[in-house]
């Protein structure tokens, strides 16, 4: 029963985390005061209004603009700040409330569609697990209520390859779209979407064969085998029987059909960013050269690749910093770790888009800001680690003293976004 549940208990569970997490914001946001001025939403979710937040209000009041070498908003992908300006506008220009409530919906039908996902690849017990630490994990605290993007681009790689489970492939595609046009990262989910296409062929390629092994041995070996049934087979779930063979999975390209292209679609999301900047700013790639401007400074290459900030920040024992930047730094490493879990029990579609998902911000940040709510996105590598924990061969304090670790976390990263520090 709970099984069956679990994403209507997941969504009770978010909307208790919304509450107590707005609470403990709230009860700072009071006493400091919000950075931004003026903010027109209900306190508690004015509360959760700091860092580029203000970016996505700029946008979704006045749209986009750009100056080179200057911070601009051409820096933040545009399927958040829309849809918050279309919701602001059937509230009467409350883009506050609409940030808040564009995330929160948002949010919540993430968390729902990543427990229906759980529930159906491991034990009931791993998947409660697996629920439990995407909402304890410190960064999640970005899905709680915050104007960013994170809950909507994890609501539309989740519904996108929900929808390929189903084999709507155009509506996988239409829906990538939005994660594609959500944050640089959506390339992921392209890739995903291909290598997961591609498997699925593969897995049923080996059910047809496995079946008529079976009808075969049931008939003795007394003349031919009952044909396999016309019509494509239920594939063997990821993780259950372990990932097909990469040769069976390149053997499967050939069989690839226009229905499965229609997946290519997703790509139009990021395809359409660069028209647009290419032909108002004179330049595609625009979104890539605003990072190097002056308070950003994120540039490209082995300055960028080697991580000589985050060495540095270290080195010289600057600890202000190095208390935001390590916990990051960590959530990178332990989700590179978890990889190779995701791709024995989720298979090659899903561990395709985690390590895109994670690699893009590890090489691409000079320090790993950023990349503790960026590792939110790899909903695998969270499935991952309920695998590991829920291990009966593990010790039993383990997963306790990891909840309430993450629990801890939780809190002092929401108290400190409620004081207005650049937490990722």
């Amino acid at each position: 029963m709970l099984h069956r549940r679990l994403p209507l208990i997941a969504v009770g569970a978010f909307v208790a985390m919304v509450a107590l997490t707005s609470l403990l914001a709230w009860s700072v946001f009071r006493e400091v005061g919000s950075t931004f001025a003026p903010l027109d939403g209900p306190a508690w979710l004015d509360a959760w209004f700091h860092g580029d937040s203000g970016w996505y209000y700029a946008i979704a009041e006045d749209g986009y603009s750009y100056v080179p070498g200057v911070q601009s908003s051409i820096a933040f992908f545009p399927a958040y700040p829309l849809l918050v300006h279309a919701v602001g506008l059937l509230l009467g220009d409350d883009w506050t409330t609409a940030a808040g409530l564009v995330t929160l919906v948002s949010a919540a039908g993430a968390v729902a569609l990543f427990a229906d996902w759980v529930r159906s690849r491991v034990s009931p017990r791993t998947a409660v697990v697996a629920v439990a630490l995407l909402l304890l994990y410190p960064y999640s605290f970005f899905l709680y209520g915050s104007g960013y993007s994170d809950a909507l681009f994890l609501l539309t790689a989740l519904g996108s390859f929900a929808l390929l489970e189903r084999r709507h492939f155009v509506l996988a595609g239409l829906v990538g779209i939005l994660a594609t046009g959500g944050r640089p990262v959506g390339i992921a989910v392209l890739v995903g979407l291909v290598v997961r296409a591609v498997e699925m062929i593969a897995e049923e390629r080996s059910a047809r064969t496995a079946r008529s092994l079976a009808l075969a041995g049931a008939g003795g070996g007394n003349g031919p085998a009952d044909p396999a049934p016309a019509g494509p087979a239920d594939p063997a779930p990821a993780g259950r029987g372990g990932p097909v063979p990469l040769r069976e999975l390149w053997a499967a390209l050939p069989a690839v059909r226009w229905r499965q292209a229609a997946l290519l679609l997703s790509g139009t999301g990021l395809v359409g960013w660069m028209v647009y900047l290419g032909v108002r700013f004179g330049n595609p790639l625009a979104f890539v050269a605003v990072q190097e401007a002056p308070g950003w400074n994120q540039g490209s290459g082995p300055y960028t690749w080697f991580k000589v900030v985050f060495l540095g920040t270290i080195v010289r024992g600057v600890w202000e910093n190095i208390a935001l930047l390590v916990p990051q730094a960590l959530a990178c490493l332990i989700a590179v770790l978890l990889l190779r879990t995701a791709w024995r029990r989720f298979g090659w579609g899903y561990t395709a888009f985690a390590l895109v998902s994670l690699a893009i911000p590890i090489i691409g940040t000079k320090d790993f800001m950023g990349a503790g709510r960026y590792t939110l996105a790899a909903f695998p590598v969270i499935a991952a680690a309920a695998v590991v924990l829920a291990d009966g061969r593990r010790p039993r304090w383990l997963l306790p003293v990891v909840l309430v670790a993450l629990a801890a976390g939780l809190c002092v990263a929401t108290v400190a976004f409620a004081h207005g520090v650049e937490v990722s």
